[in-house]
């Protein structure tokens, strides 16, 4: 058994930050409580110092997923009386503290799907057991004895979470080319349309049957609070949008992927995350709640 200081406990625990922001941000979707699930697991932790922890990486992971388990139960509640649609708090930037291990270049792809806006919220769509059974075995490779710790359920009712929640996956999965230059080029191709007010133009960048989901958490009017399915109906009501409430747009790696980001003389005012496949946008995520909005604008 051995027994730490209250340095040494914080210095161990440091090194897992990012891999346990990661499992939390998949399960919650909010980095705000992820974070705060990170600070729970640290008290944990701290008292439980003096134990015989074996695995600490083990150890962390299990108690992480427990305190979100928890917290997704409660969530699920909330967002039933959420207006309008909901979408994750969208993470700007470079997502290397999502993941700290070394991973392999088909890990990395695994890792970099189950972190965009269109996979985040069909996670939303599992039950929070299918959830956490999916992400700790298939995304984060955790064996399903763990597993069966972390849930309280048995080897063989945990194979059974899993193989529903892929099977799931699997039918609603977003259709997406893992082809990084395509994607923004997509992407350069949607703004340069948009800044034209062009409705013909982002017709011919948009899927037919694309998808254009909007988060304005109820307090930012003219946001559709139904997904609005089609390329002439987003493009027109894009258009609108702009027309209606312009601002500056600039390139900014939106979960892992390109994306835009929308500011004016306030601050950041929105944020759109893609998915490409075969060389058209086939799915939008268009997150203007300000409460999302706020660790964007500090992080710029």
């Amino acid at each position: 058994m051995k027994t730490m200081t209250g340095a040494s406990s914080a210095v161990e625990f440091e090194r897992h930050r990012g891999h346990l922001i990661g499992v939390a941000y998949r399960m919650l979707g909010t980095l705000q409580d992820a974070e705060d699930a990170v600070q729970e697991t640290y008290l944990r932790y701290v008292r439980a110092a003096d134990s015989d922890i074996h695995d600490l990486r083990a150890w962390l992971t299990r108690t992480i997923a427990r305190i979100c388990l928890d917290e997704m139960r409660s969530a699920r509640a909330r967002r039933e009386s959420y207006v309008g649609q909901w979408l994750p708090e969208p993470v700007v930037g470079v997502i290397k503290s999502l993941s700290q291990a070394p991973l392999g270049p088909e890990d990395r792809v695994t890792l970099d799907e189950s972190v965009s806006m269109a996979m985040l919220v069909l996670l939303e769509s599992l039950t929070p057991a299918e959830r956490t059974a999916l992400i700790l075995h298939d995304i984060l490779g955790v064996p399903y004895g763990e597993v069966s710790q972390t849930l309280g359920r048995s080897e063989a009712a945990c194979r059974q979470l899993v193989s529903r929640a892929r099977a799931h996956v699997r039918e609603h999965a977003p259709r997406f080319t893992p082809d990084r230059a395509q994607h923004a080029e997509a992407v350069r191709a949607f703004l340069a349309a948009s800044s034209r007010g062009s409705v013909d133009e982002l017709v011919r960048v948009l899927d037919p049957d694309v998808i254009l989901r909007s988060d304005g958490g109820g307090v930012v009017p003219g946001v559709a609070r139904r997904p609005v399915i089609g390329a002439d109906h987003v493009a027109r009501l894009l258009v609108g949008v702009a027309a209606r409430r312009p601002a500056a747009s600039r390139f900014g790696a939106v979960n892992g992927s390109p994306g835009l980001v929308f500011e004016d003389d306030s601050g950041v005012v929105g944020v759109m995350a893609f998915t490409v496949a075969g060389g058209l946008i086939t799915e939008i995520d268009f997150v203007v709640n300000p409460e999302k909005l706020r660790r964007v604008d500090e992080r710029l």
